[in-house]
């Protein structure tokens, strides 16, 4: 047929070809999106739960007490303890190392930081823990305390990510993300459920509706 266009058994074997690839695009949605079928929110979870607080305060063998620095950091723990927490603070010396002595002339000064740090004395226990080997070791401070973490641990890597092509999230994906937002949290229990509502304050009512009366009766003069 003069002026026809003639199509090859090839141009029809290739327009099926993209046909069939485009029906199998729209078909493997599932397989090329993340949703939810692999969330770093699952698979890292944040939990409450009760964990070891603790803090070590290193003495040299010749120090004949704390250093300014160090009773700084011994109040602050002490307040992280207050903020957190109602039990008790425990205090272990070493025991059998060259600084051991030097540790127990400051032990007056301990328990007079974490004092101060707002710890009633009722609340400290001392004792101490064996330092094999002959080398210095700290003052250890610790205590118990409900906290916000992350259940998984971050830095697993249990599958090569580089052949994948589901487009799915890779196992460490979100860990760190989880575990700065748990360090965060200054009070666990708002996971758990809301706090009560405090009573409205009457005097600030007043005032806030006082200065929208003002402003109302302001804008009204100006536009007269």
């Amino acid at each position: 047929m003069s002026g026809g266009i003639k199509v090859g058994p090839l141009r029809i074997l290739g327009g099926l070809s993209l046909v069939l690839l485009l029906s199998a695009c729209g078909s493997a949605r599932d397989g090329t999106t993340t949703g939810s079928i692999d969330d770093y929110r699952e698979r890292h979870p944040i939990v409450v739960t009760e964990a070891e607080h603790s803090m070590d305060v290193p003495i040299a063998a010749g120090d004949h007490g704390l250093n300014m620095a160090s009773r700084e950091v011994i109040r602050g723990f002490a307040r992280s303890r207050v903020e957190r927490s109602q039990g008790t603070v425990q205090v272990l010396y070493p025991q059998g190392a060259p600084n051991s002595a030097a540790a127990q002339a400051a032990r007056s000064q301990i328990v007079a930081e974490l004092k101060r740090g707002g710890v009633d004395s009722r609340y400290i226990v001392e004792g101490s823990y064996a330092v094999p080997g002959g080398e210095s070791a700290p003052i250890r401070l610790s205590y118990v305390a409900t906290t916000a973490m992350v259940a998984s641990t971050c830095g697993e890597w249990p599958k090569n990510i580089a052949p994948d092509m589901a487009n799915r999230q890779y196992h460490n994906f979100g860990c760190a993300y989880q575990n700065n937002l748990a360090a965060q949290i200054a009070n666990p229990s708002d996971l758990i459920g809301p706090r009560a509502m405090t009573p409205a304050d009457a005097e600030s009512r007043a005032n806030a509706l006082e200065r929208y009366r003002t402003t109302y009766t302001e804008l009204k003069d100006m536009s007269n």
